[in-house]
C-alpha cells in the first residue's frame, strides 16, 4: 500500500471524530485539507455531519419548572412514599431544589456577582447589594428560625446570627454577615458546592428541615415560630414564607447572572398567593394602628357601613377575593364593595416581595382610590430583608 492510500485510510477513519468535533487541531487541519481533494470523503463527511445533527438537536437545556413535580408525581403514582412530605412543606422542598440547581450551574465569576436585594420599608423601597454567598447566608439565617422551633441546631449559631432568641430576620442576617466578614479568609465558608461550603451547609440544613417535617407529619404544623417584634407564625405558614422568599431571592440571583428563572409551578404559586391574600386584612389593620393608614370608615363617619375591596389576581394561579377594609373580621362581598384592584400573579408577588413600588403596581383600579392605595401599601409592607 502506497503512502497516499495509507493517508487516505487514516484520514477516512478520522471522519467520525471530525464530525463530532473530537479531533485535535492538527487533525482538523489534515482532514479538512483532505476533503478539498477527495470527493468520496467529502460526501461521507457531509453525511456524518448531517447524522450528528439528527442525533444531537439544538435544545434548551433549562428544565421546565413543572418537570420535577411531574416526575415525582409519576413515581408516587406507581408507589406511594413510606414517609410523605407534608403539603405545607412541599413548596419549600421544590423551591430549595430549584435554587440548588441554579447554584450548581454558577461559575466562580458568577458567585462573585453583585445581587440586589430589595424590600419595602416605611414608605419606600430599600436596596442592598450583596453576593450570591450573601444571599445564601441570609436564607440560612432566617431558615434557622424555623429549624430552631423544631429543636434542630441553629445553622448560624456561633457566627453571630443565633446568639439571641427573639431576633428579627434582618438582625440575624446582619449579624451573620458581619461575623463572616470579620473571620480570617481561611476560616470563612467557601461559596461553591464542596465540603464546608456555604451552599452545602444551606442545602443540608434545608434537607434536614424537610425531613423533620416529613417524619413529624401534621404534628408540628402549628408549632409557633417567632419572627421577632412579637410576630409569631405557625410552622405551616412559616415554611410557606420560606418557600416564597427562596423563590424571590433565587430570582434575584438569576437576574444578577442573566439567567432565566420561571415562577413556581401553578399549584405551589396558588398556595403562596392565597396565604398572602388572606393575611392582607390583618396587615392593613396593623398599619392603621401604626398610623400608616386612615382610620376605619365607621370610626370616621359613625353609622357608616363597613367596606370591602375586590382583589382579582390574573393568571393560572390567581383568583378573586373580597377583602374587608375596616375590620379584619368584618363582612366582605359585592354588597359593600367600594374598590377593585386587578394584578397579574407575578406582579402581585413582586409587590408582596417589595420589588415593585405600590403606586406602580395595579393594572386596573376602580372605586375608592384611597382604599386602593392603602391596600397596595399593605401588600408591599409584607416584604422585608
Amino acid at each position: 500500500m502506497n503512502d497516499d492510500s495509507s493517508d487516505h485510510l487514516r484520514l477516512q477513519h478520522l471522519l467520525g471524530a471530525w464530525a463530532l468535533h473530537a479531533c485535535s487541531p492538527e487533525e482538523i487541519v489534515e482532514v479538512e485539507e483532505h476533503l478539498v481533494d477527495c470527493a468520496a470523503c467529502a460526501s461521507e463527511a457531509d453525511q456524518l455531519r448531517g447524522a450528528i445533527g439528527l442525533l444531537h438537536p439544538h435544545m434548551n437545556l433549562d428544565l421546565a419548572p413543572a418537570l420535577r413535580a411531574e416526575v415525582i408525581g409519576a413515581c408516587l403514582s406507581a408507589r406511594a412514599p413510606e414517609v410523605a412530605v407534608p403539603d405545607y412543606a412541599q413548596p419549600y422542598d421544590a423551591e430549595t431544589a430549584r435554587l440548588d440547581a441554579l447554584l450548581a450551574d454558577l461559575s466562580d465569576e458568577e458567585w462573585d456577582a453583585t445581587v440586589q436585594l430589595e424590600w419595602f420599608e416605611g414608605e419606600e423601597t430599600t436596596r442592598r447589594g450583596t453576593s450570591v454567598s450573601g444571599v445564601l447566608g441570609h436564607l440560612l439565617a432566617v431558615d434557622g428560625m424555623v429549624s430552631s422551633s423544631l429543636g434542630l441546631p441553629d445553622p448560624v449559631r456561633g457566627r453571630g446570627g443565633g446568639e439571641q432568641t427573639g431576633q428579627r430576620p434582618e438582625d440575624r442576617t446582619e449579624a451573620f454577615w458581619k461575623q463572616v466578614d470579620s473571620e480570617p479568609l481561611d476560616q470563612r465558608p467557601t461559596a461553591g458546592g464542596g465540603p464546608g461550603s456555604l451552599r452545602e451547609t444551606w442545602r443540608e440544613h434545608a434537607h434536614e428541615l424537610i425531613r423533620t417535617c416529613a417524619f413529624s407529619g401534621k404534628g408540628v404544623a402549628d408549632i409557633a415560630v417567632p419572627y421577632g417584634d412579637g410576630v409569631v407564625l405557625p410552622l405551616r405558614l412559616a415554611l410557606l414564607d420560606r418557600a416564597f422568599e427562596t423563590w424571590i431571592h433565587a430570582t434575584d440571583i438569576a437576574e444578577a447572572v442573566d439567567y432565566p428563572y420561571p415562577p413556581p409551578v401553578p399549584e405551589h404559586l396558588r398556595t403562596l398567593i392565597s396565604v398572602a391574600v388572606t393575611m392582607l386584612p390583618s396587615i392593613l389593620a396593623a398599619r392603621r394602628q401604626a398610623g400608616l393608614a386612615s382610620p376605619p370608615m365607621p370610626v370616621v363617619r359613625p353609622g357608616s357601613a363597613s367596606r370591602s375591596l375586590r382583589l382579582r389576581i390574573e393568571g393560572e394561579s390567581g383568583g378573586e377575593w373580597y377583602l374587608p377594609l375596616d375590620d379584619p373580621e368584618g363582612p366582605a362581598g359585592p354588597e359593600n364593595c367600594v374598590s377593585e384592584v386587578v394584578l397579574p400573579e407575578v406582579q402581585f408577588c413582586r409587590l408582596a416581595a417589595g420589588h415593585l413600588p405600590p403606586r406602580q403596581a395595579a393594572e386596573g383600579q376602580q372605586g375608592d382610590q384611597q382604599a386602593v392605595v392603602e391596600l397596595l401599601y399593605a401588600m408591599a409592607s409584607m416584604s422585608r430583608l
